[in-house]
């Protein structure tokens, strides 16, 4: 069977093919990058999670935070559940590990801007 995707990851957004009765075999890439993403997209999904928090005493009402490594696409609404019910107090700085293990995933969410 054969998969058509875009691949994400980076701003080329080729169009690949993973061809999964072939070893996942991926053509239309145009960097190495796209045969890794063709692969481990069929295999194991995993996605950075980007958002925000909500923080006090800081002048903004909420901060960016991140996952410091890919989490399995299907735990994000958990991680985002986690995330909706932190509230920061300010001064932050950029890099803070404000939760560990989030969603029993290994990933830490750590925000991305000092404040």
């Amino acid at each position: 069977m054969k998969k058509e995707l875009t691949c994400i990851v980076c701003p080329m957004g080729c169009q690949i093919t993973v061809d999964t009765d072939n070893d996942y075999a991926v053509t239309g890439n145009r960097c190495p990058r796209g045969v890794a993403y063709g692969k481990k997209e069929l295999t194991n999904p995993t996605r950075t999670v980007t958002s925000t928090v909500k923080i006090t005493g800081g002048g903004h009402e909420r901060i960016p935070v991140k996952t410091d490594i890919e989490i399995p696409k299907g735990k994000i609404f958990d991680v985002m559940k986690e995330l909706d019910s932190i509230i920061l107090k300010a001064p932050i700085k950029m890099g803070q590990i404000i939760i560990k293990n989030v969603a029993g995933t290994d990933a830490n969410i750590v925000v991305t801007r000092s404040l």
